[in-house]
């Protein structure tokens, strides 16, 4: 979890300025995909947990491709 937490506030760091906080929630759910796809065993709860960010907001979160 530390790691994704890592790498998560690295792209955030990198990116800079957002122009609202939707930009912000996107950039970390278009982000978790790649993320997981890097990893030799993806967290087990990362579903659920991208899950619960699209039952949180709704149409601000665009479902991953799969």
């Amino acid at each position: 979890m530390e790691s994704l937490n890592a790498r998560l506030r690295k792209i955030v760091k990198t990116r800079g300025h957002f122009p609202c906080a939707d930009a912000a929630t996107e950039l970390i759910w278009l982000t978790l995909p790649h993320i997981n796809k890097e990893w030799a065993h993806a967290a087990h709860n990362c579903k659920s947990a991208m899950i619960q960010l699209a039952i949180l907001y709704g149409e601000r979160c665009r479902k991953p491709s799969t």
